[in-house]
């Protein structure tokens, strides 16, 4: 059997499993390592680094990653999108750009990738914000006219009113429980806010 050395192959390590990556910050590989699947997906990440198709969405994907934008956000935000970006790469990376230029025909597109995440609502709304980013840098490129995922709700939604304390809550603390009054600094903080 031969072996194959190919260079710059990044491991992770994540929830007990083991994913490889073309390089750090690439796209992940598909197969076993060692197997033709394997090879032939590192040969493909390899080639599409050095000649992306421009024409496709894996274009956009590719130069938001290189962006100054990107390079600004902080480490684990970095870390929280690129698992998105590859995600969003594999998902939709063969179609043209063009596509996204026709709302009324890819928002259903769109909604079935994000509903692969609908019983955790927000992840699912958290992908569509990493989308959302790379369309508008598509945008700001040029490339399609407006920004495809304008308009899709969000999945998860949270009532917080129950956290607001009323005036009726505040006295209640001012009284503080029976034989415990309430420090005068915390008082005045519970004022303050």
């Amino acid at each position: 059997m031969v072996k194959i050395d190919l260079k710059g192959i990044a491991k992770v390590k994540a929830k007990g499993r083991e994913y490889h990556y073309a390089w750090r910050g690439g796209p992940r590989l598909r197969g076993k390592p060692g197997s033709p699947e394997f090879v032939a997906s590192y040969n493909q990440a390899i080639e599409d680094r050095r000649t992306p198709d421009t024409s496709r969405f894996r274009s956009p994907v590719t130069t938001y990653k290189a962006s100054g934008d990107y390079k600004k956000l902080a480490d684990t935000t970095k870390r929280n999108w690129s698992r998105w970006l590859d995600r969003i790469a594999d998902y939709f990376g063969d179609l043209r750009i063009a596509q996204f230029d026709r709302p009324e025909k890819i928002r259903p597109v769109i909604r079935k990738w994000r509903n692969q995440w609908a019983d955790k609502p927000r992840s699912a709304d958290y992908g569509m914000q990493v989308l959302s980013r790379v369309l508008s840098h598509a945008v700001e490129l040029g490339k399609i006219a407006g920004n495809p995922c304008e308009g899709i709700k969000q999945l998860y939604s949270s009532d917080r009113s129950e956290i607001i304390w009323t005036d009726a809550d505040i006295a209640e603390l001012k009284v503080g429980a029976p034989g415990r009054p309430c420090s005068p600094d915390v008082i005045d903080a519970v004022e303050l806010a």
